[in-house]
Protein backbone atom coordinates (compact mmCIF):
# COMPACT_ATOMS: atom_id res chain seq x y z
CA UNK A 1 0.00 0.00 0.00
CA UNK A 2 1.47 3.53 -0.82
CA UNK A 3 2.25 5.33 2.36
CA UNK A 4 1.82 8.87 0.59
CA UNK A 5 -1.86 9.10 0.34
CA UNK A 6 -4.16 11.35 2.31
CA UNK A 7 -7.90 11.77 2.08
CA UNK A 8 -8.79 14.88 3.67
CA UNK A 9 -12.60 14.55 4.74
CA UNK A 10 -14.90 17.45 4.49
CA UNK A 11 -18.31 18.30 3.60
CA UNK A 12 -20.71 20.92 2.27
CA UNK A 13 -23.70 22.99 2.68
CA UNK A 14 -25.17 20.58 0.25
CA UNK A 15 -25.60 18.12 3.07
CA UNK A 16 -27.48 20.86 4.75
CA UNK A 17 -30.00 20.84 2.14
CA UNK A 18 -28.56 24.14 0.83
CA UNK A 19 -29.11 24.20 -3.04
CA UNK A 20 -29.48 28.62 -3.24
CA UNK A 21 -27.68 31.39 -2.82
CA UNK A 22 -30.98 32.35 -0.66
CA UNK A 23 -33.99 30.30 -0.04
CA UNK A 24 -36.27 30.61 3.31
CA UNK A 25 -36.03 26.93 3.07
CA UNK A 26 -32.51 26.53 3.77
CA UNK A 27 -30.98 27.05 7.22
CA UNK A 28 -28.95 30.20 7.36
CA UNK A 29 -25.54 30.10 6.92
CA UNK A 30 -24.03 30.67 10.65
CA UNK A 31 -25.77 27.51 11.77
CA UNK A 32 -24.33 25.72 9.01
CA UNK A 33 -20.91 26.77 10.05
CA UNK A 34 -21.44 26.18 13.45
CA UNK A 35 -23.02 22.71 13.17
CA UNK A 36 -20.59 21.49 10.32
CA UNK A 37 -17.76 22.28 12.63
CA UNK A 38 -18.91 20.48 15.74
CA UNK A 39 -19.03 17.31 13.74
CA UNK A 40 -15.45 17.35 13.21
CA UNK A 41 -15.10 18.11 10.01
CA UNK A 42 -11.99 21.14 8.83
CA UNK A 43 -12.60 21.47 5.19
CA UNK A 44 -16.12 22.90 4.05
CA UNK A 45 -16.99 23.90 -0.04
CA UNK A 46 -18.24 27.16 -0.63
CA UNK A 47 -21.49 26.45 -1.69
CA UNK A 48 -23.88 28.23 -3.93
CA UNK A 49 -22.09 31.32 -4.09
CA UNK A 50 -23.99 34.09 -1.80
CA UNK A 51 -24.94 31.49 0.70
CA UNK A 52 -21.82 32.24 2.55
CA UNK A 53 -20.14 35.32 3.12
CA UNK A 54 -18.56 36.67 0.16
CA UNK A 55 -16.48 39.33 1.37
CA UNK A 56 -13.08 37.62 2.14
CA UNK A 57 -12.26 39.35 5.20
CA UNK A 58 -16.05 38.38 6.81
CA UNK A 59 -15.89 34.64 5.31
CA UNK A 60 -12.00 34.52 6.97
CA UNK A 61 -12.79 35.41 10.40
CA UNK A 62 -15.93 33.54 10.57
CA UNK A 63 -14.18 30.24 9.04
CA UNK A 64 -11.20 30.91 11.39
CA UNK A 65 -13.34 31.37 14.52
CA UNK A 66 -14.43 27.65 13.80
CA UNK A 67 -11.67 26.16 13.31
CA UNK A 68 -13.12 25.66 9.45
CA UNK A 69 -10.61 25.78 5.90
CA UNK A 70 -12.04 25.87 2.17
CA UNK A 71 -10.93 23.29 -0.08
CA UNK A 72 -13.40 24.67 -3.22
CA UNK A 73 -15.78 26.42 -4.62
CA UNK A 74 -18.74 24.98 -6.99
CA UNK A 75 -19.73 26.05 -10.39
CA UNK A 76 -21.71 24.93 -13.17
CA UNK A 77 -21.00 25.20 -16.78
CA UNK A 78 -23.14 25.04 -20.08
CA UNK A 79 -19.83 24.94 -22.75
CA UNK A 80 -21.44 22.46 -25.26
CA UNK A 81 -24.20 25.42 -25.92
CA UNK A 82 -22.64 28.28 -28.40
CA UNK A 83 -21.38 31.49 -26.98
CA UNK A 84 -21.55 29.88 -23.41
CA UNK A 85 -18.06 30.76 -22.66
CA UNK A 86 -18.31 34.65 -21.31
CA UNK A 87 -21.35 33.65 -19.00
CA UNK A 88 -19.57 30.47 -17.71
CA UNK A 89 -16.43 32.43 -17.18
CA UNK A 90 -18.17 35.08 -15.49
CA UNK A 91 -19.65 32.93 -12.82
CA UNK A 92 -16.23 30.72 -12.33
CA UNK A 93 -14.03 33.97 -11.54
CA UNK A 94 -16.30 35.04 -8.75
CA UNK A 95 -15.99 31.63 -7.36
CA UNK A 96 -12.21 30.98 -8.03
CA UNK A 97 -11.35 34.57 -7.09
CA UNK A 98 -13.21 33.98 -3.17
CA UNK A 99 -12.25 30.47 -3.42
CA UNK A 100 -8.63 31.01 -3.45
CA UNK A 101 -8.42 33.86 -0.79
CA UNK A 102 -9.81 31.51 1.54
CA UNK A 103 -6.77 29.23 0.71
CA UNK A 104 -8.86 26.71 -1.28
CA UNK A 105 -7.51 24.84 -4.12
CA UNK A 106 -10.05 23.71 -6.24
CA UNK A 107 -13.37 25.12 -8.59
CA UNK A 108 -15.79 22.11 -8.69
CA UNK A 109 -17.41 22.44 -11.93
CA UNK A 110 -21.01 20.92 -12.50
CA UNK A 111 -22.55 20.30 -16.01
CA UNK A 112 -25.68 22.26 -16.02
CA UNK A 113 -29.14 20.04 -16.31
CA UNK A 114 -31.09 18.92 -19.55
CA UNK A 115 -34.37 19.42 -18.05
CA UNK A 116 -36.31 21.83 -16.09
CA UNK A 117 -35.42 21.26 -12.19
CA UNK A 118 -39.02 22.70 -11.23
CA UNK A 119 -41.23 20.96 -13.91
CA UNK A 120 -39.20 17.75 -15.06
CA UNK A 121 -39.87 19.06 -18.64
CA UNK A 122 -37.01 18.87 -21.04
CA UNK A 123 -35.24 22.33 -22.36
CA UNK A 124 -32.50 20.64 -24.53
CA UNK A 125 -32.20 16.75 -26.08
CA UNK A 126 -30.73 14.98 -23.09
CA UNK A 127 -28.07 13.62 -25.41
CA UNK A 128 -25.20 15.73 -27.16
CA UNK A 129 -23.90 15.29 -30.64
CA UNK A 130 -20.69 14.93 -32.11
CA UNK A 131 -20.03 18.24 -32.25
CA UNK A 132 -21.49 19.64 -28.91
CA UNK A 133 -19.47 16.73 -27.01
CA UNK A 134 -16.37 18.97 -29.28
CA UNK A 135 -17.54 22.04 -27.69
CA UNK A 136 -17.56 20.89 -24.05
CA UNK A 137 -14.59 19.01 -24.62
CA UNK A 138 -12.43 22.04 -25.95
CA UNK A 139 -14.47 24.29 -23.81
CA UNK A 140 -13.00 22.26 -20.47
CA UNK A 141 -9.92 22.17 -21.33
CA UNK A 142 -10.06 26.02 -22.38
CA UNK A 143 -11.19 26.54 -18.53
CA UNK A 144 -8.92 24.01 -16.87
CA UNK A 145 -6.32 26.05 -18.49
CA UNK A 146 -7.53 29.90 -17.66
CA UNK A 147 -8.54 28.84 -14.04
CA UNK A 148 -5.03 27.37 -13.65
CA UNK A 149 -2.96 30.18 -15.01
CA UNK A 150 -5.30 33.42 -13.81
CA UNK A 151 -6.47 32.21 -10.34
CA UNK A 152 -3.60 28.83 -9.48
CA UNK A 153 -6.13 26.61 -9.23
CA UNK A 154 -7.38 23.18 -10.41
CA UNK A 155 -10.80 22.63 -11.73
CA UNK A 156 -12.65 19.16 -11.00
CA UNK A 157 -15.07 18.18 -13.38
CA UNK A 158 -17.86 16.52 -11.99
CA UNK A 159 -20.73 14.21 -13.50
CA UNK A 160 -24.23 14.85 -12.57
CA UNK A 161 -27.58 13.09 -12.59
CA UNK A 162 -29.81 14.76 -15.33
CA UNK A 163 -26.68 16.43 -17.01
CA UNK A 164 -25.39 15.30 -20.26
CA UNK A 165 -22.06 13.47 -18.66
CA UNK A 166 -23.97 11.10 -15.97
CA UNK A 167 -23.96 7.67 -17.11
CA UNK A 168 -20.18 5.51 -16.82
CA UNK A 169 -20.01 5.46 -20.91
CA UNK A 170 -20.91 9.26 -20.63
CA UNK A 171 -17.82 10.02 -17.89
CA UNK A 172 -15.70 7.66 -20.09
CA UNK A 173 -15.90 9.38 -23.24
CA UNK A 174 -15.38 12.86 -21.46
CA UNK A 175 -12.57 11.51 -20.17
CA UNK A 176 -11.06 10.25 -23.66
CA UNK A 177 -12.00 14.05 -25.34
CA UNK A 178 -10.41 16.38 -22.56
CA UNK A 179 -6.67 17.01 -20.94
CA UNK A 180 -5.69 15.12 -18.18
CA UNK A 181 -3.49 17.70 -17.30
CA UNK A 182 -5.90 20.62 -17.31
CA UNK A 183 -9.41 18.34 -16.46
CA UNK A 184 -9.09 16.12 -13.32
CA UNK A 185 -12.45 14.00 -12.64
CA UNK A 186 -14.58 15.41 -9.17
CA UNK A 187 -15.70 11.51 -9.03
CA UNK A 188 -19.17 11.55 -7.03
CA UNK A 189 -19.88 8.06 -5.70
CA UNK A 190 -23.72 8.51 -5.49
CA UNK A 191 -24.11 10.12 -8.83
CA UNK A 192 -22.20 7.78 -10.78
CA UNK A 193 -23.88 5.14 -8.61
CA UNK A 194 -26.85 6.78 -9.43
CA UNK A 195 -26.79 5.22 -13.04
CA UNK A 196 -25.56 2.22 -12.32
CA UNK A 197 -22.08 3.25 -12.54
CA UNK A 198 -18.62 1.50 -10.94
CA UNK A 199 -16.60 3.67 -8.83
CA UNK A 200 -13.84 1.24 -8.39
CA UNK A 201 -13.79 0.63 -11.94
CA UNK A 202 -13.29 4.37 -12.81
CA UNK A 203 -10.48 4.72 -10.15
CA UNK A 204 -8.51 1.65 -11.44
CA UNK A 205 -8.49 2.24 -14.91
CA UNK A 206 -8.55 6.48 -14.71
CA UNK A 207 -6.12 6.82 -11.68
CA UNK A 208 -4.74 9.75 -12.93
CA UNK A 209 -7.92 11.44 -13.67
CA UNK A 210 -9.16 11.24 -10.19
CA UNK A 211 -8.36 14.70 -8.34
CA UNK A 212 -11.39 15.51 -6.14
CA UNK A 213 -13.69 13.03 -4.31
CA UNK A 214 -17.55 13.30 -3.52
CA UNK A 215 -18.38 10.90 -1.06
CA UNK A 216 -22.27 10.14 -1.21
CA UNK A 217 -24.69 7.04 -1.39
CA UNK A 218 -27.95 6.33 -2.95
CA UNK A 219 -31.02 4.14 -2.28
CA UNK A 220 -31.06 1.54 -5.21
CA UNK A 221 -34.75 0.75 -4.72
CA UNK A 222 -35.72 4.39 -5.20
CA UNK A 223 -33.46 5.13 -7.43
CA UNK A 224 -34.79 2.19 -10.04
CA UNK A 225 -38.57 3.29 -8.83
CA UNK A 226 -36.78 7.07 -10.36
CA UNK A 227 -35.22 5.95 -13.41
CA UNK A 228 -37.78 3.71 -14.13
CA UNK A 229 -40.59 7.07 -13.95
CA UNK A 230 -37.79 9.00 -15.60
CA UNK A 231 -38.34 11.64 -12.56
CA UNK A 232 -36.16 14.68 -12.59
CA UNK A 233 -33.57 14.58 -9.90
CA UNK A 234 -34.69 17.16 -7.62
CA UNK A 235 -37.87 15.01 -7.17
CA UNK A 236 -35.42 12.18 -6.82
CA UNK A 237 -34.38 13.76 -4.02
CA UNK A 238 -37.44 14.33 -2.13
CA UNK A 239 -37.95 10.91 -2.52
CA UNK A 240 -34.78 9.83 -0.89
CA UNK A 241 -32.34 8.53 -3.20
CA UNK A 242 -29.47 9.87 -1.21
CA UNK A 243 -29.35 8.14 1.72
CA UNK A 244 -26.69 8.41 4.91
CA UNK A 245 -24.04 5.63 4.87
CA UNK A 246 -23.31 2.70 4.98
CA UNK A 247 -27.46 2.28 4.24
CA UNK A 248 -26.87 2.83 0.55
CA UNK A 249 -24.81 2.36 -2.41
CA UNK A 250 -21.93 2.50 -3.07
CA UNK A 251 -19.98 0.62 -0.30
CA UNK A 252 -17.40 3.29 0.87
CA UNK A 253 -14.26 1.69 2.54
CA UNK A 254 -13.41 -0.35 -0.76
CA UNK A 255 -13.33 3.16 -2.27
CA UNK A 256 -11.26 4.80 0.32
CA UNK A 257 -9.07 1.25 0.09
CA UNK A 258 -8.63 2.04 -3.85
CA UNK A 259 -7.95 5.78 -3.48
CA UNK A 260 -5.63 5.15 -0.89
CA UNK A 261 -3.28 2.16 -2.71
CA UNK A 262 -3.25 4.50 -5.24
CA UNK A 263 -1.28 7.29 -2.88
CA UNK A 264 -3.46 10.06 -4.09
CA UNK A 265 -3.44 13.10 -2.22
CA UNK A 266 -7.53 14.09 -2.34
CA UNK A 267 -10.31 16.04 -0.62
CA UNK A 268 -13.32 13.75 -0.19
CA UNK A 269 -16.37 16.05 0.97
CA UNK A 270 -19.28 14.44 2.00
CA UNK A 271 -22.55 15.06 0.77
CA UNK A 272 -25.70 14.08 1.33
CA UNK A 273 -28.85 15.68 -0.99
CA UNK A 274 -31.73 17.09 0.82
CA UNK A 275 -33.44 19.81 -0.31
CA UNK A 276 -35.69 20.37 0.75
CA UNK A 277 -35.23 19.36 4.56
CA UNK A 278 -36.13 20.96 8.11
CA UNK A 279 -33.59 22.16 9.59
CA UNK A 280 -33.31 19.52 12.16
CA UNK A 281 -32.78 17.29 10.14
CA UNK A 282 -29.42 17.94 8.49
CA UNK A 283 -27.33 17.80 12.04
CA UNK A 284 -27.79 14.27 13.49
CA UNK A 285 -27.27 12.51 9.82
CA UNK A 286 -24.00 14.55 9.46
CA UNK A 287 -22.27 13.34 13.36
CA UNK A 288 -23.66 10.08 12.16
CA UNK A 289 -22.27 9.77 8.94
CA UNK A 290 -18.40 11.44 10.40
CA UNK A 291 -18.37 8.95 12.81
CA UNK A 292 -18.89 6.39 10.50
CA UNK A 293 -16.41 7.24 7.98
CA UNK A 294 -13.77 7.52 11.08
CA UNK A 295 -14.85 3.37 11.86
CA UNK A 296 -13.67 3.19 8.70
CA UNK A 297 -10.30 2.25 9.56
CA UNK A 298 -8.39 4.26 6.20
CA UNK A 299 -5.16 5.14 8.22
CA UNK A 300 -5.07 7.88 5.60
CA UNK A 301 -8.13 9.55 6.11
CA UNK A 302 -7.90 12.68 8.05
CA UNK A 303 -10.99 13.90 9.91
CA UNK A 304 -11.08 16.05 12.61
CA UNK A 305 -12.24 16.38 16.31
CA UNK A 306 -16.01 17.93 16.63
CA UNK A 307 -16.37 21.15 18.26
CA UNK A 308 -18.91 22.21 20.76
CA UNK A 309 -21.73 23.91 19.36
CA UNK A 310 -22.41 27.88 20.48
CA UNK A 311 -25.50 28.12 23.23
CA UNK A 312 -28.39 29.76 22.09
CA UNK A 313 -27.68 33.33 21.77
CA UNK A 314 -24.02 33.06 22.22
CA UNK A 315 -21.40 33.51 18.82
CA UNK A 316 -18.90 30.35 18.33
CA UNK A 317 -16.17 32.47 19.36
CA UNK A 318 -18.07 32.37 23.02
CA UNK A 319 -19.11 28.66 23.38
CA UNK A 320 -19.86 25.77 25.75
CA UNK A 321 -19.89 22.17 25.69
CA UNK A 322 -22.45 20.43 23.51
CA UNK A 323 -24.47 17.95 25.38
CA UNK A 324 -24.95 15.81 22.47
Amino acid sequence: MATSSRIRVGSAPDSWGVWFPDDPQQVPWQRFLDEVSSCGYEWIELGPYGYLPTDPSQLADELGSRGLKVSAGTVFEHLHRPDSWDAVWSQVGQVASLTRAMGGTHVVVIPDVWRDHRTGEAIESRHLDDDQWKALASGMDRLGRAVRDEHGLAIAFHPHADSHVGYQPDIERFLAETDPALVPLCLDTGHVSYYGGDNLDLIRRYPERIGYLHLKQVDPAVVAEVLEQDLAFPTAVQRGSMIEPPQGVPDLPPILEAVEELGLDVFAIVEHDLYPCEPDVPLPIARRTARYISSCGRPSVELGAPRPLPAPGQTSATTQEDPA
